[in-house]
């Protein structure tokens, strides 16, 4: 168990919080007219897949968990669980939608992620930055719509929603931004 300063408690950082582990989703520093410097920290709970908010003095020391990443290919579905299988020993871990969060609308059969195991339990993934989806459907693009920016809704082969280009036709392979939820490019 290794210690951080909250200061140091960036996005991505893991912290053990009174026998809870969490994952820094968001974090601001306020510095208020009067008193100290305090810390506002938005934590997403590795069992239970919800979000808390927690304020932190400046400068306080915090717990960080050892926590391993793992190399694990998704295979299916199964009622409200994901299965994952690990590369190496084949072994299988099922994870909860709750406990997935958002990474599970970008999941794709075969993708390979990389799971967060704490002594040996599967407490989540880290999904890809960006993924390769197939657009499952779209309404077809207007002719001759020259607007600036416009946008339409598309659902992803995953079941995601994202806003695409006008010219994105069902079918079309693109590219996106999983911290955002944003479309990038054409494949």
């Amino acid at each position: 168990m290794g210690v951080v300063m909250s200061n140091d408690a960036k996005p991505g950082t893991f912290l053990e919080v009174e026998g809870v582990l969490y994952q820094v989703v968001e974090y601001t520093h306020v510095k208020p007219g009067k008193g100290g410097a305090f810390l506002r920290l938005k934590l997403r709970n590795l069992r239970q897949g919800t979000l808390v908010e927690r304020t932190f003095n400046s400068g306080e020391k915090l717990s960080v968990p050892e926590v391993e990443e793992k190399h694990m290919q998704y295979l299916y579905q199964q009622g409200t669980d994901f299965v994952f299988m690990d590369q190496d020993t084949y072994e299988q871990h099922a994870l909860s939608r709750e406990t997935l969060g958002d990474g599970a609308k970008w999941l794709k059969e075969e993708m390979i992620v990389d799971m967060l195991m704490h002594e040996g339990e599967a407490m989540g993934i880290e999904v890809p930055t960006k993924v390769e989806l197939k657009i499952a459907q779209t309404m077809p693009g207007v002719r001759g719509n020259t607007v600036n920016n416009a946008t339409k809704e598309a659902v992803l082969e995953t079941g995601a929603i994202i806003q695409v280009p006008l010219f994105v036709e069902e079918g079309t392979v693109v590219r996106v931004d999983t911290r955002t939820g944003e479309y990038l490019e054409r494949v």
